[in-house]
C-alpha cells in the first residue's frame, strides 16, 4: 500500500521502520515515510511508547500530510524460509520500492540496512539505533508499520478466532501459547519459532 502527494524533490529522505519481529504469528510489516520539510506532525514518537488510540490518530495525520508513504511485509512463510532478520530486510526493501516518490536516501531504525541497490544504482542509507524515538520520519514509519500490522492481526482474528490474535497481535502471551498448544498452529504461525515448532 502506498500514497503520495504531488510533491517531489531530489534530496527527499525516507524514514523506514518495522513492526512485528518478535511475534509467533503474522507478518513482519515495514513502512517507509517521506515527511514534508518544514511541517511538523505533533506527537510523533516510537510507536511502542504511544497508546493504540494515539497511534491510530497519528497514522491518519501521517497519511494525510506526508509527501509519500508505503507499507510492505513478509508473511510467515517467508519468515520461515529466510529467517526473521532477512525477512525484515526484505519487507523494508519492498516498502522503499513501493514509495511513489523516490527518495535520495533512507534512514532506518536499528543497526542494519536493507539491500539498497536498485536498477538505478545504490541509494544512500543510514542505520540509526533508537531512530524511531528521535528522527520524525522514522517515528512516522514506526507508527504506520505498527498500526497496519495491528489491523492485519485483527483481520486474522476474524478468520482464526481460536487464537485471540486481536488481543495479543500474535505475540507469545500465556493465552496465545495455551491456544497454540490446544489447537496447533495455523498457516500464519511462524514454524521456525521454537514455541510454534514445539506445538506442531
Amino acid at each position: 500500500m502506498s500514497q503520495s502527494s504531488s510533491y517531489e524533490r531530489q534530496d527527499a529522505v525516507a524514514g523506514v521502520d518495522e513492526a512485528g519481529r518478535g511475534p509467533l504469528a503474522g507478518p513482519v510489516v515495514a513502512a517507509a515515510v517521506i515527511l514534508q520539510p518544514g511541517t511538523a506532525i505533533t506527537g510523533l514518537d516510537d510507536s511502542k511508547k504511544l497508546s493504540a488510540g494515539c497511534r491510530n490518530a497519528l497514522a491518519e495525520d501521517i497519511r494525510r500530510q506526508a509527501v509519500a508513504w508505503s507499507v510492505a511485509w513478509s508473511d510467515a512463510a517467508e519468515i520461515d524460509a529466510l529467517n526473521i532478520l532477512h525477512a525484515t530486510m526484505l519487507a523494508m526493501r519492498r516498502a522503499i520500492i513501493g514509495l511513489p516518490v523516490q527518495p535520495h536516501a533512507v534512514q532506518v531504525d536499528g543497526n542494519r540496512l536493507p539491500n539498497l541497490t536498485f536498477t538505478e544504482g545504490t541509494m544512500a542509507g543510514e542505520a540509526i539505533v533508537g531512530g524511531d524515538g528521535c528522527v520524525p520520519a522514522i517515528s512516522a514509519a514506526s507508527i504506520i508499520a505498527k498500526t497496519t500490522r495491528d489491523q492485519i492481526m485483527v483481520t486474522l482474528d476474524g478468520l482464526f478466532p481460536a487464537y485471540g490474535f486481536a488481543r495479543h497481535k500474535g505475540y507469545g502471551t500465556d493465552a496465545h501459547r495455551t491456544n497454540l498448544q490446544k489447537h496447533g498452529p495455523c498457516v500464519h504461525h511462524r514454524r521456525s519459532f521454537a514455541p510454534v515448532r514445539l506445538a506442531l
